[in-house]
Formats: structure tokens, C-alpha cells, sequence
């Protein structure tokens, strides 16, 4: 690869994406790393430029709502590697994160030497998660069938159950994917069947289950 690597940071805090900056500007072979403060610019990011090799992506940044953040950025991009960068580095977001897709998952307590030696795993084709951290089993029997239903979605219904989480309307998701509105409400019900949910609705409810903040379910 001549060019060298191209990665996004994700994160609303410009002195964590400084630190993220400086731990990947160590990773050889660096060409190119691209920043983004909100959901939407990181969104946008990865949508422009399809020559990305990694994502680091904050799940708590404003627009991302938790883990359905990673969701509709896998959709954008389902081949991209994502890696979530999170403080809540409880077992359960860690195991959430690897099964619905991203390649791996890193603490911000980690250090500079952890996030590089993490990163460059996930570069060589593998998958990182903090060290000496017991993933365990899901213990909640609904999260667990959701998140195999999610696995079953297609890259572009996993994109549009984005799009409708963000509120978006038929068309409005048919122009933003440059297809007609049919193709559109064709994989509308394709998401709602494999959701097993009878409306929009109640697919963007499931889908928030997910994108909660894991400390506030557990503390609710």
C-alpha cells in the first residue's frame, strides 16, 4: 500500500482526538488521518470516501446514540474496519460492540503504547478487545436475540434502520441512497420481518434497546 494508511477519529472531545492523533500518528505507515467532532461529520466522512482503512469511533458523541451509532456506520460502510473508542469499558458495551460489528474495542483509560499495538491488530486483520477483561455471555435473553436479528440485516437494510432511527422518511432515504422509494419500502419490510416488529416505530424502539447507554439500563 503506497500511500499509507487512512484513518477517522471520530470523538467530540478535540483533546481526546489529539491524543488518539498522536497514538496513530505512531502506527507506520500513516498517510492521512481524518477528524470529526459529531455523528453527522463522521458520518458524512465515511459515506465520501471509500479508501478508508479505519474508524475510530466514540460511541458517546452527539448524533451517535451508544451502539446505534456503530450500526449506522457499518451500514454506510460494511467493510471498514470500526473500532469503538468508549469510557464505559464494562464487559457488556465491550461484547456488544465485537458482535454487532466492530473489529475491536478501546478503552480511553488505555495507553498511547495499548491504543497502537490495538490498532495495528485491527490492521492486520485481527480483532482487539481490552486485556484481562472476561467478555462473559449476554445475560439479558431479549438483547441477545435482537443483536442476532441485527446480524441477519443486509448492509444496506442495516444502513436504512439508521436512517429510519434517525427520523427520515421514505423518500428522503430513497434520495440520500439514490434509489426509488419502492426499493426503499421493500427494504423497510425487509427490516421490519427480520426485526419481527409490525412498524417504523417500534423498529427504532428496538433499535434504541441497543443504542442505550449500558449504565443507564442497568442503573433503570
Amino acid at each position: 500500500m503506497p500511500s499509507g494508511y487512512k484513518f477517522v477519529i471520530a470523538d467530540d472531545h478535540p483533546l481526546f482526538r489529539g491524543a488518539l492523533k498522536q497514538a496513530l500518528s505512531g502506527v507506520s505507515n500513516v498517510a492521512t488521518i481524518l477528524e470529526a467532532g459529531d455523528f453527522d461529520s463522521a458520518k458524512a466522512i465515511v459515506a465520501g470516501n471509500d479508501d478508508i482503512d479505519l474508524v475510530l469511533l466514540d460511541l458517546a458523541m452527539p448524533g451517535a446514540a451508544g451502539l446505534s451509532g456503530l450500526i449506522s456506520l457499518r451500514g454506510i460502510n460494511a467493510t471498514v474496519p470500526l473500532v469503538v473508542v468508549s469510557a464505559h469499558d464494562d464487559p457488556e458495551t465491550i461484547r456488544r460492540s465485537l458482535e454487532l460489528g466492530a473489529s475491536g474495542f478501546i478503552s480511553k483509560s488505555a495507553s498511547m503504547e495499548e491504543i497502537r499495538t490495538a490498532v495495528e491488530t485491527v490492521l492486520g486483520g485481527g480483532v482487539t478487545a481490552p486485556a484481562g477483561i472476561d467478555l462473559g455471555v449476554e445475560r439479558d435473553p431479549e438483547i441477545s436475540d435482537l443483536i442476532k436479528r441485527l446480524q441477519s440485516l443486509t448492509p444496506q437494510q442495516t444502513r436504512v434502520l439508521g436512517m429510519l432511527a434517525e427520523g427520515l422518511l421514505n423518500k428522503q432515504i430513497a434520495y440520500e441512497l439514490g434509489v426509488s422509494e419502492a426499493t426503499i419500502k421493500a427494504h423497510v419490510s425487509a427490516v421490519l420481518h427480520k426485526l419481527a416488529v409490525d412498524s417504523r416505530t417500534q423498529a427504532v424502539i428496538l433499535l434504541s434497546r441497543i443504542g442505550a447507554d449500558p449504565l443507564q439500563t442497568t442503573a433503570g
